[in-house]
């Protein structure tokens, strides 16, 4: 064989190692997309940019640029080679291999190994298919791989923990601040300075990032005298995380500040802001909201996953003996519908699902809202901007000129908002709003305190829906336990429903879920307005004179829907005594 057709079979042999990278790549991305954890259009984004940029591999490159979430790519991966994932909890807490890898080599190629045995070394890899990194491995320690796959953070963090002083990747990152952090906090310049830095940059994208692998709903960042505290809302429940340390506080949130696009230099008064984000390929729509505190500015992200949100009642937590009559108050022609909660039980959400099952050609639809959270195909949303005088009253003036079907109002919040909804109701509109009030009937009471008449609420007033947030039990681990006779007498579950053995569920931790539970649901009541109910309104009755003549017209409150929902294992009695007065 000449040299020449040498270099030219090597050529041809690299080529078609190539192609065959190339090929498993494509592969495993439209294996993604056939599971749902890829789009197609994010596919063809990080496609063009790595015809850009072929300095990376391109499923490393979707991970990084946010457009497939770890998990997602390490489960493919597991999937498709064949090999088993390991869970964080399984990471061993100290190793033994007599092989020495550089720790810059194993950070770079994100690999970790656990242990030798005489004819193998078992390896934690984030990406198998490199085979230029396999081989490496396979050279240097002159064995046979058994590879398990590993999500990025976690081996970075085992790298730390093993072999580099057991700094987690905050700690990594933390130790590059620069000194000036906690320098002159006066100076705007100086904020914006710290705030550009490289690692103040990844210190908040980690926190995000976090976050919506936790699932949370909320980031509280919070400035005490000698910490700043990060805290995430999981499933309604505040839970402490690392936290970066106090001198960095100032450039945390000066950068979580710029993200959203608020005024640094101002510290003194209260901002709001909006963050749009994509991580773990998911599209996120970041709230922030802004506080002076005693040290510092005070910083709550709410997070809104266009993507996860479904606007279906049963998934929300309706069930048909509250979903049928809502349903049929919604369709009523004109009236007001209100739902009832405290802050964050879920109103809205409902509000936007009532929105889907009306939003037809023949409808039209407008909605004042405060802040428009999610954006709806086909509905006309306003978002209300007090510095500017746009607020509830004068919106709603303006719209009802608009000719609407259905208005649907973020809030009632004072009794000028609510007379000009008075008068769309009584006007032939469908009227849809929320009031802070813990229970159906204390929202009619709201109203009269409020200084509605009672004729023009007895005559506008359709139903009002009341609703809390429970945690929804993790039904791989829950635990069934049989209810004793005093007991089921006790909570009058026997007037509820008619069983022979009765049976609550209580959360079982796992390493995978340390409490038990997974995701939330609503528990309702919903008054529907009757002629009785309307007599009681017209004497001034109490809430609980109004809250009893509902039950006697066959409305379930929210504590016995509770209670429902434990015996069909959705959630805990523990969780319904949490969220319910009744209990």
């Amino acid at each position: 064989m000449t040299e020449a057709q040498a270099i030219t079979n090597n050529d041809a042999m690299t080529e078609i190692e190539t192609k065959a990278e190339l090929t498993f790549e494509e592969e495993l991305c439209q294996y993604m997309i056939e599971k749902g954890r890829l789009k197609q259009e994010d596919l063809l984004r990080g496609k063009r940019l790595h015809a850009e940029t072929l300095s990376t591999s391109l499923v490393p490159l979707l991970v990084r640029l946010g457009l497939a979430s770890e998990r997602d790519v390490a489960t493919s991966l597991s999937e498709v080679m064949k090999l088993d994932m390991i869970k964080e909890a399984d990471y061993p807490d100290s190793v033994s291999v007599e092989t020495e890898f550089p720790i810059r080599f194993m950070r770079e190629n994100l690999f970790v190994p656990i242990a030798e045995k005489d004819e193998t070394i078992d390896v934690i890899m984030v990406y198998p298919s490199e085979e230029f990194t396999v081989k490496a491995i396979r050279m240097a320690s002159g064995k046979d791989l058994n590879i398990k796959i590993g999500l990025p953070s976690e081996v970075e963090n085992a790298i730390e923990k093993l072999f580099g002083g057991g700094r987690s990747a905050m700690g990594q990152i933390v130790e590059s601040l620069s000194d000036e952090s906690s320098g002159d906090e006066e100076d705007v310049d100086h904020l914006r300075d710290l705030a550009s830095e490289a690692p103040v940059i990844r210190l908040v994208n980690i926190i995000m990032q976090r976050a919506v692998e936790a699932r949370a709903s909320d980031i509280h960042v919070e400035p005490f005298e000698n910490r700043l505290k990060v805290r995430y809302r999981i499933d309604g429940v505040l839970q402490e995380v690392e936290s970066p340390p106090a001198r960095s506080t100032a450039a945390v949130i000066s950068r979580i500040k710029i993200m959203a696009k608020l005024n640094i230099a101002e510290r003194r008064l209260p901002q709001d802001g909006r963050i749009m984000l994509r991580v773990q390929g998911k599209e996120l729509d970041l709230r922030v909201s802004t506080v002076p505190t005693s040290y510092g500015e005070s910083v709550v992200m709410r997070i809104l996953d266009r993507e996860s949100i479904v606007f279906d009642f049963y998934q929300l937590g309706f069930t048909d003996r509250v979903l049928e009559p809502f349903k049929r108050v919604l369709e009523l022609p004109h009236g007001i519908m209100l739902v009832t909660g405290p802050t964050g039980s879920g109103k809205t959400t409902t509000l936007y699902t009532a929105l889907g099952q009306l939003n037809t050609e023949e409808r039209k639809i407008i909605t004042v809202e405060d802040p428009v959270e999610y954006q709806l195909t086909g509905i006309n949303q306003i978002q209300v901007k007090s510095s500017i005088g746009l607020d509830f009253t004068s919106a709603l003036r303006a719209i009802v000129r608009q000719d609407p079907d259905v208005i649907m109002i973020g809030e009632m919040r004072d009794l000028e908002t609510a007379k000009i909804a008075i008068q769309s109701a009584l006007t032939g509109h469908l009227v849809l709003s929320t009031i802070h009030t813990n229970d159906a009937s204390g929202g009619i009471t709201r109203m009269l305190d409020m200084g509605v008449e009672d004729y023009l609420l007895t005559s506008t007033v359709n139903g009002i829906l009341a609703q809390r947030l429970v945690r929804k039990l993790d039904q791989a681990t829950m635990k069934k336990e049989i209810l004793k006779v005093d007991m089921v007498k006790s909570l009058g579950l026997d007037k509820l429903i008619d069983l022979k053995k009765y049976a609550f569920y209580k959360p079982v931790p796992s390493e995978n879920n340390l409490t038990g539970y997974s995701g939330r649901m609503s528990i309702l009541e919903f008054l529907e307005m009757s002629d009785e109910i309307r007599r009681l309104i017209m004497n001034h009755a109490t809430a609980g004179e109004i809250q009893k003549q509902a039950c006697l017209d066959g409305m379930t409150s929210i504590y016995e829907d509770g209670l429902l929902k434990c015996l069909e294992g959705k959630t805990s009695y523990e969780e319904i005594l949490r969220v319910s007065q009744d209990g």
